[in-house]
């Protein structure tokens, strides 16, 4: 208990550290996946293309090697000076996309086809139809998978405390190099991550049961 008490403000920081990238990394992670979804069943085949390419690119991808892509050749080539916290976020936001494409675009697939026939038959463009007609309709069955994908998120979000980032991690880090009892900086450690992923697994379970009073 001393460990956390004598280290309180080190271990707040460290857990608002890792709910910023989480959450930063989370929104970036579901815009591009469905931008992605959408190229993945775009019926222009460049866009098909590109998104199969990212899916299949990152998904095979170990997150750490991304990692050190981002912090060690894209400032060297393409925006020199970026923050730890912006290169870690691009890292695992673009990783986690991945995931999201493939959950995205597996609850495209239980839209029935008549409804995508429908809309062009009212005169729709594809992307009108994915956005006003496909994805809202999609949205119930791809919930479920989106809160393990960011659950997972979460946890993967440790990779950054080795990259400059005040994350929970690092904060793990810093107080073992110190000397201190690392079986009771572990267990906080691990308490401070059920607290983020029981809160992402409570919203989640709440948005469903809000689709289903819906539906």
């Amino acid at each position: 208990m001393n460990v956390l008490l004598d280290h309180l403000p080190q271990f707040r920081e460290g857990f608002l550290g890792t709910l910023s990238i989480t959450a930063a990394s989370a929104a970036l992670a579901l815009v591009l996946g469905i931008v992605i979804a959408g190229f993945r069943v775009s019926p222009i085949p460049p866009l098909r293309a590109f998104g199969t390419a990212w899916v299949t690119l990152l998904r095979n991808t170990p997150l750490t090697l991304l990692f050190l892509i981002a912090f060690f050749v894209i400032p060297q080539i393409f925006f020199p000076g970026t923050s730890p916290f912006v290169l870690a976020m691009m890292a695992l936001g673009c990783y986690t996309s991945s995931f999201v494409c493939e959950a995205v675009r597996s609850g495209i697939n239980t839209v029935p086809l008549g409804q995508a026939e429908a809309a062009r038959s009212l005169g729709m463009t594809f992307f009108q139809t994915l956005r006003l007609i496909v994805l809202p309709q999609a949205t119930r069955s791809v919930i479920p998978p989106m809160s393990s994908i960011f659950i997972a998120l979460t946890k993967n979000s440790a990779i950054a405390g080795a990259f400059s980032n005040t994350e929970l991690f690092n904060v793990s880090k810093l107080l073992s190099d110190k000397g201190f009892a690392i079986g009771w900086i572990f267990l906080w450690i691990a308490l401070c991550y059920l607290v983020i992923t029981f809160a992402i697994s409570g919203l989640f379970r709440l948005l469903e049961n809000r689709l289903e009073v819906a539906r």
